[in-house]
Formats: structure tokens, C-alpha cells, sequence
């Protein structure tokens, strides 16, 4: 069963209108990336508590942490930012989210082998971290970052080869890499991959749309994933606000588009959701 999610900031900064366009789409889950203005690692106690009481009392659950963890430059100093990571796992804890989303670093200009030993140095620590705490870290791909390729996604999960790092996988950031998601990346990784983000893109200038509109090969991802009977996560990170044919429209009314095509997909596959 597909259980959908989403970045629920890209709707509101408010937390209240975030959670009255997830109910009006029938989703009972979001990724916590921010909260009124503000990211989930920079939240006080005070207001921790208080998104908590309020996905209690309406009845919502907590994906995954949605951190910003992995994306400093390889360069940077890692330790400050290991504190975040460690505050990171804290919040999944609290919030009972059996995830935390995070990237592998950025790595100046076609330098990746220059880094790669630095990059997997840190990941298995992200990765003994998360072991420690009993939750699994997602690292998503993305551009500019050292897993930015099926390639070197591959070598960063097999190299930890650790159960507390799987894939986030994102179809959108794959093509805006000029790579094909799925018969490009998808098969060096499928065994790897516990989440999905639901995101397509066009390979010629990398804009943003609403899935099966792009290159991201959603319809062949769902038919593997019903091929497979995979149960688990979809969260929605549309980025729909970026100029396209929906420019105009407000942040919640893109958040549905997004919501709708997804669930057209699966209608599709004949896949069932919650």
C-alpha cells in the first residue's frame, strides 16, 4: 500500500492551512521540513511541543524528518554540523518518524573523486548515528551534491552498506542531472531505496511539473513498484511555484495539482493509497 506524504511548508508557513490541505486531500501524513517561517531543526522546545499537540490532536502522523543534513559544502567543518544531525534524530524520535531525509555533501566543480573518501567518512557516521537512535537516514539525490548520479548513489549506500542509510529516491532531481530516473538510475539502486519523493521535471531546461507531465518516468516507476508490491512512503515536494503553466496560482492550489496527478498515476496502476 502507497502511503502518501508531503513537504507540507511548500503549502503555508502556517501550520493550521497545512494541515487543512493535507485533510482536504485525504493525506494523514507530512514530511516536517518547516514550520512558520521557520526549519524543523530551528524550532524552540516550545514550539517542538507544539506542532506535536497539534498533529495529535488532528490526527497526523510524521514521515520523516525533512533536514537540511548533508547540505553544506564537503569543505565545511563537519562537526557543528554533526550536532545538527544528532538534534535531527532527536526530532524523529519525538515525533515517532521512522525517517530522516539527508544529502551527501556539495562538492565543488567535477571534483568527486577528490572528496569521495571524506563524503563516505561521513556518511557512515550519519549512518552509525541514526543506528544509535533507531532510525533510518534517506539520502536523497540531488544536483551539485556527491550523489547526484544513480553511480554515485550506488557507491555511497553500498560503500556504508548500513540498513540505518537508504535512498529517498527523486525522480525530478535525477532529470534536472540529465539522468534518466528510472531506466538510468533506478536500477543500480532499487534494492537500496525505502522512500520516494514525488517530483517530475523536464530534461531540456529542468522546470518543475506536475507528475507525468516531465521526463521523471513516473508511470514506469509505479508500474515497478506495483511489480514489486512495494509498501511504504510517496511524499510530495512539488515545487510547483517555480514559473511553469501553473504560475499564478497560490501555494495551496499547486500542493492540490500536485496531490491530483499523483493520484492520477496511481489510479492508473490500479494502486491503492492511504
Amino acid at each position: 500500500m502507497i502511503t502518501l506524504t508531503g513537504f507540507a511548508d511548500e503549502i503555508s508557513p502556517d501550520l493550521e492551512e497545512q494541515l487543512n490541505v493535507l485533510e482536504s486531500e485525504n493525506i494523514r501524513y507530512l514530511e516536517l521540513r518547516g514550520v512558520w517561517g521557520k526549519n524543523i531543526l530551528e524550532l524552540t522546545e516550545e514550539e517542538t511541543a507544539k506542532v506535536k499537540g497539534r498533529l495529535e490532536e488532528r490526527g497526523f502522523g510524521v514521515s520523516s524528518i525533512g533536514s537540511p543534513i548533508g547540505k553544506i559544502k564537503i569543505t565545511d567543518d563537519f562537526e557543528p554540523h554533526f550536532e545538527k544531525a544528532k538534534h535531527a534524530v532527536r526530532l524523529a524520535a519525538f515525533f515517532r518518524a521512522p525517517f530522516v531525509r539527508i544529502f551527501s555533501f556539495y562538492i565543488p566543480g567535477g571534483e568527486h573523486e577528490k572528496y569521495r573518501e571524506e563524503v563516505l567518512t561521513r556518511m557512515k557516521r550519519l549512518a552509525q548515528l541514526a543506528e544509535r537512535e533507531g532510525v533510518v537516514m534517506v539520502h536523497e539525490n540531488e544536483s551539485h551534491i556527491y550523489g547526484d548520479t544513480g553511480e554515485r548513489c550506488l557507491d555511497i549506500l553500498r560503500t556504508v552498506s548500513s540498513p540505518y542509510l537508504r535512498a529517498a529516491f527523486d525522480p525530478a532531481n535525477f532529470v534536472q542531472c540529465r539522468v534518466e530516473p528510472v531506466s538510468g538510475a533506478y536500477p543500480l539502486i532499487c534494492d537500496y531505496i525505502s522512500y520516494f519523493h514525488v517530483k517530475d521535471a523536464v530534461m531540456g531546461n529542468g522546470s518543475v511539473v506536475p507528475s507525468g507531465e516531465g521526463d521523471g518516468q513516473l508511470r514506469q516507476l509505479l508500474e515497478h513498484l506495483k511489480r514489486k508490491r512495494f509498501s511504504g512512503f510517496m511524499s510530495l515536494e512539488p515545487h510547483l511555484w517555480e514559473k511553469g503553466k501553473s504560475e499564478g496560482l497560490r501555494n495551496p492550489e499547486l500542493f492540490v495539482i500536485a496531490s491530483q496527478a499523483i493520484k492520477k498515476l496511481l489510479a492508473e496502476q490500479n494502486m491503492n493509497w492511504s
